[in-house]
C-alpha cells in the first residue's frame, strides 16, 4: 500500500496544472508591443534566407513550377498550427507559448516536455542562421574568413566544424545585448530590417513578373531534351535530361512531387509561434496575438508564392541553380546588377530570423524558471523590465554552438521539437474546449448509478460538457493518438508497398484512418464549453487532429539518427525535471483551495482592461 500512494503522489505531481486566475496579468515584463511589432516578428522570424534558396531548390528537383502550389499546401497545413496558437494566445496571454498553453491543460510533465523541445528548436535555429549570415557575409568577402580559418584553426574531431565561426558567435553575442536592453528597442530593430527584407522581395516578385515569360509553365516533354542538350552543349544526353527533371508541363513531376515539395516548404513557416511567447508584453493580447500569426503568415505565403512563381516564370525550372536561384535568374533574363538587391535582402532576411529566433528564447527560459521547472536566477528580470539572464544564458548557449559545431545534423532535431510542439497545442485546443466548467464539476444532487449516468450521458448528450464527456474526449484523443503513429509508420515504412497498391499495405493504412475518422465524430459529438475568446479555432475538432496527424507524418520521416539525438536531448530533460523541477514547482507550493481553478477561456476577460491600464 505505501507504494501505491507513492505512485499515486507523483502522477498527481505530474499531472498537475497551472492556475491561471483573474488578475494572473500581473507580470514583472514591460508591455509595449503593438499589433505592427508583433507581425513583423512574425514576419521576419518565418521569412528568412530560405525564400532566396529553397524556392530554386524544390521548383528543380520536386516540384517544377507547381511550387507555388507546394507553397499553397505548406500554408494551409501551417494554418493548421497557427489558429490552434491563436485561440491560446487569445485564452491564456501569458509568456511560455505551447509550454504554458499544456501546462494549464494537460499538466506539469507534459508542459516541461513542450518547454523542453522549444529550448531546443530555438537555440539550434539560432545558431544555425548565425552559422549562414556569417557564410553569406563572407561570400561577400570572397571567403577570405574561411581561408583564413580553415589554414589556422582547423578541428577535426567528430561533431564539430571544420573551424570554429568566431564572427557567427561574436553575432549571437551582439544581438543577445541587443535583446537584454529592452524588447522594444530590439522589436523596432527587427521592424526595420523586415521592411526592408519586404521590399526587396517586393522588387524581386515584380521585377520577375516584368521579365516573365509564360510557355516556362508549359514546357512539353519534347523541349526538355533540346533545352537541356542546348544548355549542356552535348545533344548525346538528351534522354538523360528527360528522365532527371520529368515530363514538363504545370506539374513535371506530377503531383506527388508537388507534395514532395509541400513537405520540404512546410518548414518555411516555421517561426510564427515566437508570437505566442510575447504575451506578457503586449497591450492588448487578446486582439494582437491572434491577428499577429494570422496576418503574418499570411504575409509569408504571398511572399513565398510570389518568389516562386516569378523564379519559375523567369526562366525554366529545370536550369535554376540550386544555390543561388535568383542571381542566376535574374542573369539569365539580362539583369545581373539585380544581384546585389538579392545579396542585401538576403543578409536582412537572415538578421531577421536571427532575431526571430533569439527573441523567444528567453521567454521560455524565463517562464520555466518562474514556474520553479529550471532554475530560478533565470527568471530574473532586469529594471528596463527584461529577461536579462534568461536572454544572456541562452545567448551564449547558442553562441557556443555557433562557435564550434557542424549543426547540419542537428536542424532535424529542431524539426522533432518544434512539430511535437505543434502537436501538443493542436491536442490541448481540443480537450479546453470540451473542459467542463467548473459548475459542471459539481457532485449532482440525489444518488443517480455511476452506470446510468454514464449511458445517459453518451445517448442524451447534455447541453454543456461534463466530467463524463471531457473523459471521452480524453480517451478519444488517446486513440487518435495511437493510430496516428500508426497512420505515420506504415505511410513511410510501407511506401514502396503502397506505391505498388498492395492490398495488404493498403489496408494497414485505412483501418488507422477510419478509426481516426470515427474518433473525430465522436469527439464532434460532445458538447463544447461555452467560454468565448476573442479568437477561436473553427471547424472543431476536425482542423487540430488533421493538423495532429500531419505533424506526426513529417516527424516519422525524420531520419533514425535525428531521433537517436532527440532522445539524448530528452533525456537530459528529464533529469532536470526528476532532480529539481518536480520538486521546485510552484504549484507543489502552493496550498490546496489558496486560489481557485479558473479555466483559460475566462482570462480572456480579465486581462484586456490590465492590458489597457498599463498603456
Amino acid at each position: 500500500m505505501p507504494c501505491w500512494g507513492c505512485l499515486l503522489s507523483v502522477s498527481k505531481m505530474l499531472t498537475r496544472r497551472k492556475r491561471v486566475q483573474a488578475g494572473s496579468e500581473d507580470s514583472s515584463l514591460r508591455r509595449c508591443l503593438s499589433t505592427v511589432d508583433l507581425i513583423a516578428l512574425g514576419v521576419g522570424s518565418t521569412l528568412g534566407a530560405g525564400v532566396y534558396v529553397l524556392a530554386g531548390e524544390v521548383a528543380k528537383t520536386s516540384s517544377g513550377p507547381s511550387i507555388v502550389l507546394s507553397f499553397l499546401i505548406a500554408a494551409m497545413v501551417s494554418a493548421l498550427a497557427g489558429l490552434c496558437y491563436a485561440e491560446f494566445g487569445a485564452r491564456v496571454p501569458l509568456a511560455g507559448s505551447a509550454y504554458l498553453y499544456s501546462y494549464v491543460t494537460v499538466g506539469e510533465l507534459w508542459a516541461f516536455i513542450a518547454g523542453w523541445n522549444l529550448l531546443l528548436s530555438y537555440v539550434i535555429g539560432t545558431a544555425s542562421i548565425a552559422r549562414a549570415w556569417s557564410a553569406t557575409f563572407d561570400q561577400l568577402l570572397g571567403k577570405k574568413m574561411e581561408r583564413f580559418l580553415g589554414a589556422h584553426t582547423a578541428m577535426t574531431s567528430v561533431g564539430l566544424a571544420e573551424h570554429p565561426d568566431a564572427f557567427a558567435a561574436g553575432l549571437v553575442v551582439l544581438l543577445a545585448g541587443l535583446l537584454s536592453f529592452g524588447v522594444k528597442e530590439s522589436t523596432t530593430v527587427n521592424k526595420a530590417f523586415t521592411a526592408l527584407n519586404v521590399l526587396v522581395l517586393l522588387f524581386i516578385t515584380v521585377s520577375g513578373f516584368i521579365k516573365s515569360d509564360l510557355s516556362n509553365w508549359k514546357l512539353g516533354e519534347d523541349d526538355l531534351p533540346r533545352a537541356a542538350a542546348n544548355e549542356a552543349g552535348n545533344q548525346s544526353i538528351a534522354d538523360n535530361m528527360t528522365t532527371a527533371f520529368g515530363v514538363g508541363g504545370f506539374m513535371p513531376y506530377g503531383f506527388t512531387g508537388t507534395l514532395v515539395g509541400a513537405s520540404t516548404c512546410f518548414y518555411a513557416f516555421v517561426g510564427f509561434d515566437c508570437i505566442a511567447t510575447t504575451g506578457e508584453e503586449v497591450r492588448d493580447p487578446q486582439r494582437s496575438i491572434p491577428i499577429g500569426i494570422v496576418l503574418s503568415l499570411l504575409i509569408c505565403f504571398l511572399a513565398y508564392f510570389g518568389v516562386s512563381a516569378a523564379l519559375t516564370l523567369m526562366m525554366p525550372y529545370y536550369l535554376l541553380d540550386s544555390m543561388n536561384p535568383l542571381p542566376a535568374a535574374f542573369e539569365y533574363v539580362g539583369w545581373s546588377s539585380a544581384k546585389h538587391a538579392v545579396t542585401v535582402g538576403s543578409l536582412c532576411a537572415l538578421t531577421t530570423s536571427l532575431l526571430g529566433s533569439m527573441f523567444p528564447m528567453p521567454r521560455i527560459l524565463y517562464a520555466m524558471a518562474r514556474d520553479g521547472l529550471l532554475f530560478k536566477p533565470l527568471a530574473k528580470v532586469s529594471r528596463r523590465q527584461c529577461p536579462v539572464v534568461a536572454t544572456l544564458v541562452s545567448g551564449g548557449v547558442a553562441a557556443v554552438l555557433a562557435l564550434l559545431f557542424d549543426l547540419k545534423a542537428l536542424v532535424d532535431m529542431m524539426s522533432i521539437g518544434m512539430l511535437l510542439a505543434y502537436s501538443l497545442v493542436a491536442g490541448c485546443v481540443l480537450l479546453l474546449r470540451y473542459r467542463p466548467e467548473p459548475s459542471a464539476q459539481d457532485t449532482p444532487v440525489g444518488k443517480v448509478p455511476a452506470v446510468q449516468l454514464w449511458w445517459d450521458d453518451l445517448i442524451h448528450l447534455p447541453p454543456h460538457p461534463t466530467p463524463c464527456s471531457s473523459a471521452v474526449v480524453a480517451w478519444a484523443l488517446t486513440a487518435v493518438a495511437a493510430l496516428v503513429c500508426a497512420v505515420s509508420w506504415v505511410s513511410t515504412a510501407g511506401l514502396p508497398c503502397l506505391q505498388a497498391a498492395g492490398a495488404w499495405c493498403i489496408a494497414a493504412l485505412t483501418v488507422p484512418l477510419l478509426g481516426i475518422l470515427a474518433a473525430a465524430l465522436l469527439i464532434w459529438r460532445q458538447p463544447q464549453s461555452q467560454e468565448r475568446a476573442s479568437f477561436m479555432v473553427p471547424c472543431l475538432p476536425f482542423l487540430p487532429l488533421l493538423s495532429i496527424t500531419i505533424n506526426s507524418i513529417l516527424m516519422v520521416r525524420l531520419s533514425a539518427a535525428a531521433w537517436l539525438r532527440y532522445l539524448l536531448w530528452m533525456a537530459i530533460g528529464f533529469l532536470i525535471y526528476f532532480g529539481y523541477g518536480i520538486w521546485h514547482s510552484t504549484e507543489s507550493h502552493r496550498p490546496e483551495g489558496a486560489a481557485p481553478w479558473e479555466p483559460p477561456g475566462s482570462t480572456a476577460r480579465e486581462v484586456a482592461p490590465e492590458a489597457r491600464r498599463t498603456r
